[in-house]
């Protein structure tokens, strides 16, 4: 069988009747070139089929072009919205992303030792952390890492950009009690998401400053099905909550569909449900969910500028974004 022969440069250039010099720089963003040229060249390349090879050039460059990214599940309403910014925002700048996911909440070794491999130009974290020796690894290599909407203690060395998670649980603690709800109660996420440990401790301490304590607490682990249990857990026990602040807004509508479908109470006047992040289905007639909005829009724009920089910033640095609080029925009384 004879072997397809697939187009080098070489051949783009000699069709075009220019230099292979010419060739990698039509096909490099911001190179120097005539428009003319480039024309000849992408002409040329188009006849024959021909497809620059991003990882072959990277040897030579030093930048691939690629981001790599490490998520939990793509099927998260706030991690989709996230990915789709980030893929609009680095698509215009000729950049591309590759994602890889894990289901560990802490830990993403693997995936970032297999993203490594890609020679990627930098990383870009939203659910995950680095074990101490290969985050060392990154910084020694020169790879930017980026921290999105989470922080551990050994992030403290890199980048990180989140939502500002205090102010978002401390404004739904005081629209609560504005409201005149006495008894209130809490859902939490995964023990080992600094973004739910933030929004939990700062919605905790700002009610104990007002004398309020919680009077129920019970984990979600950010999944609908053990959210549902939490919410039968928290209904069904004497002296149950008049609201229930839960720390993402996927537990916060299980929870609306529980109180409202198993125990028949009334949204807002029997039961404030608030949550956090404002995915699209908390605006849903059904749901109504009074929740807090993150600028994702800014908050992607800010770690674009950081990874299109030339060279890309390495410069440890946090800066949190403060969003809004969406007030709907869920927590309407009256």
């Amino acid at each position: 069988m004879t072997k397809h022969h697939q187009p080098s440069a070489h051949d783009v250039a000699r069709l075009a009747g220019v230099s292979q010099a010419a060739v990698s720089r039509a096909f490099t963003p911001g190179a120097s070139i005539s428009q003319k040229t480039r024309e000849k060249v992408l002409s040329a390349a188009e006849t024959l089929g021909y497809r620059p090879n991003l990882l072959a050039r990277s040897l030579i460059t030093g930048r691939s072009g690629i981001i790599g990214v490490v998520v939990g599940s793509t099927q998260d309403a706030v991690v989709a919205a996230t990915l789709d910014e980030l893929l609009a925002r680095l698509s215009e700048a000729d950049r591309h992303i590759l994602v890889f996911t894990t289901r560990e909440a802490d830990h993403a070794d693997k995936q970032v030792e297999d993203l490594l491999k890609y020679r990627v130009d930098a990383l870009l974290l939203m659910t995950a952390n680095l074990s101490p020796t290969l985050a060392e690894r990154c910084r020694e290599e020169g790879i930017p890492v980026i921290f999105f909407n989470r922080q551990f203690g050994r992030s403290r060395g890199f980048i990180t950009i989140e939502g500002n998670n205090r102010k978002g649980a401390e404004a739904i603690a005081d629209h609560l009690v504005e409201q005149g709800y006495k008894k209130i109660g809490m859902m939490t996420g995964h023990e080992q998401s600094s973004t739910s440990h933030q929004r939990e401790v700062a919605f905790t301490n700002h009610l104990a400053k007002k004398g309020i304590e919680l009077v129920a607490t019970e984990s979600g682990h950010c999944h609908r099905v053990n959210a549902i249990e939490a919410a039968r857990r928290l209904l069904d026990r004497k002296g149950r909550p008049d609201a229930v602040f839960c720390a993402n807004d996927h537990m916060a509508l299980a929870m609306i569909e529980v109180a409202r479908w198993e125990f028949g109470l009334e949204i807002g006047r029997e039961l404030g449900v608030a949550g956090f992040d404002d995915i699209e289905q908390s605006s849903w007639p059904s749901f109504d969910l009074t929740t807090y909005s993150y600028p994702v829009e800014d908050m992607i724009g800010q770690v674009c500028k950081l990874l299109l920089a030339d060279p890309p910033a390495t410069k440890p640095f946090r800066k949190a974004f403060n969003g809004e609080l969406r007030v709907r029925g869920s927590t309407r009384r009256s």
